[in-house]
C-alpha cells in the first residue's frame, strides 16, 4: 500500500512539475510579448513626436523666413535711403538666427545631434548618470512607506 502511495505521489509530483515548469514558459512568452509590444509603442509615440516637432520646425521657417525677407528688403532699401549700412545690421544675427532654424527643419541638425548624443553614451557616460544612480525598488518602496506612514 506504501508503494503505491508512494507512486502515485511521485507521479503527481512529477506532473505538477510539469505544469510548474508550463506556467513558467507562458509567463515568460507573455511577459517577454507585453514588453515587445511596450517597445514598439514607445518607439511609435516617440518617431510621432519627433515628426511633430520637424512638422513645427518646417511651419517656424515659413514664419521667420518670410520676416527675415521683409527685414532683409526693408534694411537694403533703408540702406539706399540713407546711404548707410546701420539699418541692415539687424540682419546678420537674425541670419544666423534663420539658418539655424533652416537646418533644423531641412538640414542634417537632427543627424549631427543624434551622432553627438551617441558619442555621449559611448565616451562619456559620466555625464548623464543620474545624481546617486539609479533608485532602487527598495529605496523607492522605503520612501512610499514613509510617505504613508505620515
Amino acid at each position: 500500500m506504501g508503494q503505491i502511495a508512494s507512486s502515485v505521489s511521485s507521479g503527481m509530483k512529477a506532473t505538477m512539475e510539469e505544469n510548474f515548469k508550463k506556467q513558467q514558459d507562458f509567463q515568460h512568452s507573455a511577459f517577454q510579448l507585453q514588453l515587445e509590444r511596450q517597445l514598439v509603442m514607445q518607439n511609435e509615440i516617440r518617431e510621432r513626436q519627433m515628426s511633430m516637432g520637424i512638422g513645427r520646425a518646417r511651419e517656424i521657417v515659413k514664419y521667420y523666413g518670410t520676416f527675415y525677407s521683409l527685414l532683409v528688403i526693408g534694411g537694403t532699401l533703408g540702406a539706399i535711403k540713407t546711404k548707410r549700412m546701420t539699418p541692415l545690421l539687424p540682419a546678420v544675427p537674425l541670419g544666423f538666427v534663420f539658418a539655424y532654424q533652416l537646418d533644423a527643419a531641412y538640414g542634417t541638425l537632427l543627424q549631427r545631434v543624434r551622432a553627438e548624443a551617441e558619442n555621449i553614451m559611448r565616451d562619456e557616460r559620466d555625464l548623464i548618470r543620474l545624481p546617486n544612480d539609479m533608485p532602487t525598488f527598495e529605496a523607492v518602496e522605503a520612501k512610499r512607506l514613509a510617505a504613508k506612514s505620515k
